[in-house]
């Protein structure tokens, strides 16, 4: 395992490929690569991470499948563009989250999902990549529209498996805790389903108190990280962990600064789980 950076501790305040420049300075080993890599191209981006000593740790999905037929389509052609380049700077991995909630009943939405990301891990398995979906798990989320949908680590790992040979988990411990998932629950599903994998910390507060943009950084709050990690340990998960992190000020630090903070508590916290 190894910590990488994600694009919300700059909160939008650095690009790419800044956000791999301070990657590499607060020490990090790896980077979340961003849609603006496409625009510099494989060989520039194999070059910065190289130059850099950064893996790289997922890259987003850059195809829209929460709207409608003619939107997702069009989506299609830059998710080959984003394949590419996976394949090219040796990572093969990309995730994106599926809200708790929907506005079609349950089965016609899981159908929908199901054959839009079908479609996607097609084109994905055409150059090596594999696809984690992400479950959402705090309760206003749940509620947001009309229709309740998967919010859970089970539920996820099922649709997945409809979805292709190809298609695993994003697993952040902000949404296993907030599900009340456990720590048996990774276990049973393994690291073959793990595609990705999020950190961060949360306070303890009620569910219907809980924000999905008010988090904490690792060791700062009261999520099970060890019984987290001792379980990625467990299964052998062999990939980046990313830290994401909405909120906590980050906004009012320097780039730098925010970064160096999420550098310093996601090692900490992996060195006391064992797994760095």
């Amino acid at each position: 395992m190894f910590p990488a950076l994600n694009a919300t501790i700059l909160t939008g305040r650095a690009g790419w490929p800044e956000m791999a420049e301070l990657a590499a300075k607060a020490g990090f080993a790896g980077v979340d690569i961003q849609s603006k890599a496409l625009e510099a191209g494989p060989a520039a981006t194999r070059e910065l991470l190289d130059r850099l000593k950064l893996k790289p740790a997922v890259m987003p999905f850059p195809a829209e499948f929460r709207k409608d037929e003619a939107t997702f389509q069009a989506g299609l052609k830059e998710l080959e563009a984003m394949a590419k380049l996976g394949a090219a700077i040796g990572c093969p991995r990309m995730a994106t989250w599926i809200l708790p909630s929907s506005e079609l009943p349950f089965a016609e939405q899981r159908a929908l999902y199901v054959k839009r990301m079908r479609a996607a891990a097609t084109i994905l398995a055409d150059a090596g990549v594999r696809l984690g979906l992400e479950f959402v798990s705090p309760v206003h989320l749940r509620k947001r529209l009309p229709h309740p949908f998967i919010y859970d680590l089970k539920g996820m790992a099922a649709l997945a498996a409809d979805c292709g040979p190809n298609v695993g988990l994003l697993l952040d411990c902000w949404h296993w805790h907030h599900a009340q998932n456990t720590v048996q629950d990774i276990v049973q599903v393994g690291a073959k389903m793990i595609v990705h994998v999020h950190v961060n910390d949360a306070a303890r507060k009620d569910p219907e108190q809980v924000l999905d943009n008010d988090r904490l950084m690792p060791g700062e709050g009261v999520i099970d990280l060890a019984g987290f990690f001792g379980a990625l340990k467990k299964i052998n998960y062999p990939d980046a962990v990313s830290v994401e992190v909405f909120g906590r000020g980050l906004k009012e630090m320097t780039p730098a600064a925010a970064v160096q903070l999420a550098s310093d508590t996601t090692r900490a916290v992996m060195r006391r789980a064992g797994v760095l």
